[in-house]
């Protein structure tokens, strides 16, 4: 019995001598660091570090270094960290006696038909569509089909992205865009006939209108098969579409589609640049059912940053001028618009409908809901994106259901939403919302967008 007082005894001691013998080493710590850079000379300060991060931002430190870890262009994912933040500085109006909310029980109709002069429009529940990403390119055949199953469940289409067919995602998706690449493949009749729509991809917002080479080394057997690749050749999209190349060019090929497939929507997506009206000239009058205009914000599986930081035109200004343009060559209704590029919110989505889109793409945010918890398989020692991209270390333990799930729940939560936004502007249709439900607290956004600004009263 005494023995076990003295070991009480010694464990009580030790309990509480325990907190002061941490609480010294911390303050030891502390000290041993902080004095250092409160004496110090810069020229021998740690602090000098945090100083040149502070100057290049610590994206810009780990871009130099990798640089001079190589003596090739790197590659980031995901697109550019700049923002402009314009949708940040528009704002709904606040219908109350003067305009009236819509009664809490009224039904909204979110539909949307894109390509409405085609001889089958492809007519969707909502209007958020999956963007385009690469199955084999980028990502993997589980979470292409996980994206088609959501889109179904959350009544929209997909998007294929410049990868090879892939026949298990045309089995899982209602509604799929079939992308006609720079690439070689995915022009078989065949193919092009499984098709709800067809999008000539002649650039996009992250990488301009540039192509880009995939090393055998990083091809499957399966996708270089897929893509009719021989042995040992590399995967190439070229920086021009060969078959189009000329306004003329392209309106034979939009028209060979369209009799090829029995009449789906044609489109053509394209990055926002400086020429961006002669752009939609061109692709209007070459016949295109639909325009895909990709700001620079737009994501992507990897780009160089000086495409991503460095060109384009912001996804707001695109837009813009792009409704603008629609406005006065009498477009609406004829020619649907699609834009996409760094939306990510309920309110990104709408604002962007509200200025004159028919449609909107969602990529990166689609992403990371999909990926949703399974990301904790690959978290913290991989990115979570290992567990979506074709090479991912974690991508055979992606659950399809699982996440064509979570992607479901995300587009129903975020049309949701949008709802009732559109009921508390006192409207009932998404087609209803349009400028005059809007203003700006920002100037230089009233020049861009015509909204009126928040410092005076409403134009009457």
């Amino acid at each position: 019995m005494g023995r076990l007082w003295k070991i009480g005894g010694l464990a009580a001691l030790g309990a509480l001598g325990l907190p002061c013998i941490v609480r010294r080493a911390a303050g030891f710590a502390v000290k041993s660091i902080i004095r250092p850079v409160i004496t110090e000379k810069y020229e021998n300060n740690l602090w000098e570090l945090v100083i040149g991060t502070q100057r290049l931002t610590p994206d810009g430190l780990v871009e130099t270094e990798l640089r001079a870890a190589s003596d090739d262009y790197i590659e980031r994912p995901l697109g550019t960290q700049r923002k402009f933040n314009y949708l940040d500085k528009i704002l709904f109006n606040a219908a109350q006696l003067a305009v009236l909310p819509a009664p809490l029980q009224s039904k909204v109709d979110m539909s949307v038909v894109i390509g409405p002069a085609a001889a089958r429009p492809l007519k969707l529940q909502i209007p958020i569509l999956i963007g385009g990403m690469a199955y084999g390119m980028a990502l993997s055949e589980q979470f292409k089909i996980a994206f088609a199953r959501g889109a179904t469940l959350a009544g929209t289409a997909t998007n294929t992205g410049q990868g090879p067919w892939l026949p298990a995602e045309r089995a899982a998706a209602r509604c799929l865009i079939l992308q006609y690449s720079r690439g070689s493949w995915n022009k078989d009749v065949k193919i092009l006939r499984q098709a709800d729509a067809v999008e000539i991809q002649l650039g996009q917002g992250a990488r301009a209108g540039a192509g880009f080479l995939l090393p055998v080394a990083k091809i499957s057997k399966k996708v270089r098969r897929q893509a009719g690749l021989a042995a040992g050749q590399d995967l190439v999209v070229e920086n021009r579409l060969r078959e189009a190349t000329t306004p003329k060019e392209l309106g034979a090929l939009i028209s060979r589609l369209k009799e090829v497939t029995g009449g789906v929507p044609v489109g053509v997506k394209i990055a926002a640049g400086k020429y961006l009206e002669q752009d939609l000239e061109i692709i209007t009058w070459a016949g295109a059912d639909f325009v895909s205009v990709d700001g620079r914000e737009g994501g992507t599986h990897l780009s160089m940053p000086i495409l991503e930081d460095d060109f384009g035109l912001p996804t707001l200004i695109a837009t813009c001028r792009a409704v603008r343009f629609w406005r006065e060559n009498g477009l609406k209704g004829k020619v649907s618009l699609l834009v996409g590029g760094g939306l990510v919110t309920p309110g990104d989505c709408l604002k962007i409908l509200a200025l004159g889109a028919d449609a909107v793409y969602l990529g990166t945010a689609v992403l990371i809901a999909t990926t949703h918890t399974q990301a904790l398989k690959a978290v913290p020692f991989e990115p979570p994106t290992q567990i979506a991209y074709a090479d991912g270390y974690y991508h055979n333990k992606f659950n399809v259901d699982e996440g064509a799930r979570s992607l479901a729940r995300f587009l129903k939560s975020t049309v949701r939403e949008m709802e009732e936004a559109i009921k508390a502007l006192g409207k009932t249709a998404l087609y209803q919302v349009g400028p005059e439900d809007m203003f700006t607290v920002d100037r230089d956004v009233a020049q861009i967008t015509g909204l009126e600004l928040a410092f005076y009263p409403p134009r009457r």
